[in-house]
């Protein structure tokens, strides 16, 4: 194994040592990672950082410990999410609807049309008319969409239209798709 010397000491660091990121430098990494990619899920978050599973869940709980994240685990425990700390709950709650393409492209078509049937939600996002039912359940059981009956049909809306503006406006850089790019240059028009 070849040695490289450590010229603040008298010590030598091992070549795979010398390779990898002190501690601060590697949570610093994480924390600009969440910061980047509010509601970023705990797998997604191991692989763009090229780290272990343990060495995340480490570093997490240490960035947990010390107050400067927030880690949300739903309750099946099957998706964890991580905020920076000072991300209003609310917010959080809509951001990580939001992560799913299928979910902004409901509540976008929906903000879009003010009122939309079932029907013209499932044509415009085109996927299974089973897909949009849950996902719509989700986002009424999450307060985003809420649910009227009129003309022998269900109409939806959103149910805080400025808060969901101000989630997509405010984090849209966290948004990797060109939909939401092209919402927010609608609403800046107006």
């Amino acid at each position: 194994m070849s040695v490289l010397k450590n010229n603040n000491s008298n010590n030598h660091l091992t070549y795979k040592q010398y390779l990898v990121p002190s501690t601060g430098d590697l949570r610093r990494d994480i924390y600009n990672y969440i910061y980047k990619n509010p509601g970023i899920r705990y797998r997604e978050l191991t692989r763009i950082a090229g780290i272990t599973n343990g060495v995340l869940s480490y570093h997490l709980g240490m960035l947990e410990k010390n107050g400067e994240i927030r880690v949300e685990r739903q309750s099946n425990n099957r998706v964890t999410r991580c905020f920076i700390i000072n991300i209003p709950k609310k917010d959080s709650d809509i951001i990580g609807y939001f992560r799913s393409k299928v979910i902004r492209s409901i509540v976008f078509f929906v903000l879009q049309n003010k009122f939309c049937t079932f029907n013209e939600i499932v044509d415009h996002v085109d996927k299974a008319p089973s897909t949009i039912f849950w996902h719509i359940k989700r986002l009424r059981e999450a307060g985003i969409l809420s649910t009227n009956f009129r003309n022998d049909c269900f109409i939806y809306s959103i149910t805080d239209k400025l808060t969901v503006n101000r989630v997509l406006l405010e984090y849209e850089e966290s948004f990797t798709d060109h939909i939401i790019e092209n919402y927010t240059d609608i609403i800046d028009k107006l």
